[in-house]
């Protein structure tokens, strides 16, 4: 009898313990929502600051990139998916750089979720990417973001007064960078 009531309390836990975490985790930003509060740490490379428009130091908002829209990859070093999303994301890059009317305009940074800055910049080398990548050791955006699967992808327009929403959140990759920039330039009201 002691043996199935101590079955049952363990069981008991278990489940109010996913209870508990399914309750309390937040979701992914939703289309036409605002994005959470995330601030990141100002880039040190003078490069990488210049692409987002940004001057001082210390933290800045994704809301205070300049730019019309900010594609944001949530990825990790580790994820097999993000590795062969790496090329397609660099060819958006690419694409949107090498197009004067889009550059400066849509801009497209990286956040490492549970990744060290050492481990962001393996990746970094290792997929030659061209645009600024953050680190979230603690998983603190990941956990604002709704602890979603990577690569995960969020488009924010950003209005002229600073406020903004969400005009694209999804799982998986971009697969087709130049049908991903339509889609985003239609979303952000570019053309």
């Amino acid at each position: 009898m002691k043996k199935i009531l101590s079955s049952v309390l363990v069981i008991t836990f278990i489940f109010l313990g996913f209870v508990s975490n399914a309750l309390t985790a937040s979701a992914p930003p939703k289309k036409g929502s605002v994005l959470p509060t995330i601030t990141l740490p100002m880039p040190k490379d003078t490069a990488d600051k210049n692409y987002l428009g940004l001057t001082g130091e210390g933290l800045f908002k994704i809301s205070q990139v300049k730019a019309k829209a900010v594609v944001i990859e949530i990825f990790s070093m580790y994820c097999p998916y993000c590795q062969k999303e790496a090329a397609n994301v660099n060819d958006l890059y690419n694409i949107i750089e090498k197009d004067q009317k889009l550059k400066g305009k849509i801009k497209i940074i990286g956040i490492g979720a549970g990744n060290t800055p050492y481990e962001v910049d393996i990746f970094k080398k290792t997929y030659n990417i061209p645009f600024p990548l953050f680190t979230d050791e603690d998983f603190t955006i990941h956990k604002a973001m709704g602890e979603v699967r990577t690569p995960y992808f969020i488009v924010i327009n950003i209005n002229k007064d600073g406020s903004h929403k969400v005009i694209y959140s999804e799982l998986g990759g971009i697969k087709k960078p130049k049908q991903f920039l339509d889609m985003i330039i239609k979303l952000s009201g570019l053309k």
